[in-house]
């Protein structure tokens, strides 16, 4: 994966990691500042960058991911195909390719902005705050899967009616439904209207 001026700058030599940073935002998503990541999240939040993917195979099924069960927040919950946030300083186009290539291990062979939603989603397993200036992004996957093991639990593929019934039947992220929502018009529009979505 290309090394990017944000990315380099959390990045360390010698093998520590270094604090996440996130960026804060106001209410227009125009940058305020930067946040520890545990800290911004803790309640009652702080309203900062993030952004969403939606990635689609060739028979317009979308990929899920059910997170690993050693992540601090919401842990062994299934979500969209990759969600983070971006460095301070990275665009969140970019960030969202990375962190899909380092949870995921491909690269979308399409990746189209599907606009934004700010959302306040309290997690009630943690505790913790989700207060986000979400940037979406639809695309597709044409590669094989190399799933990251301290990050994904889990994969699927499914249509909009698999979706339907694996949301009743299994917990879901909290932002989840919210971020889906938004991104249906995109979503449409990359699958077609016959996949339902």
């Amino acid at each position: 994966m290309p090394t990017t001026p944000a990315t380099a700058a959390h990045s360390s030599s010698n093998g520590t990691a270094d604090a996440i940073m996130l960026e804060l935002v106001d209410e227009n998503g125009t940058t305020i500042g930067t946040a520890e990541k545990l800290a911004a999240h803790q309640a009652p939040g702080q309203l900062h960058r993030a952004f969403s993917v939606f990635l689609f195979d060739e028979q317009g099924r979308l990929l899920l991911q059910r997170r690993a069960l050693g992540k601090y927040h919401s842990p062994g919950v299934w979500s969209n195909t990759c969600c983070g946030h971006p460095y301070p300083g990275e665009a969140p186009f970019a960030a969202a390719a990375r962190r899909t290539y380092e949870e995921l291990g491909v690269s979308p062979s399409l990746l189209a902005a599907a606009g934004t939603v700010r959302y306040n989603h309290p997690d009630p397993m943690s505790g913790l705050v989700e207060q986000e200036f979400n940037h979406l992004f639809v695309g597709m996957v044409q590669e094989r899967l190399r799933p990251d093991e301290e990050e994904v639990g889990e994969t699927a593929f499914v249509t909009a009616g698999e979706l339907a019934q694996r949301h009743a039947d299994a917990p879901f992220s909290a932002w989840f439904m919210t971020v889906l929502d938004a991104a249906r018009p995109a979503i449409r529009e990359l699958t077609g209207t016959s996949a339902g979505w």
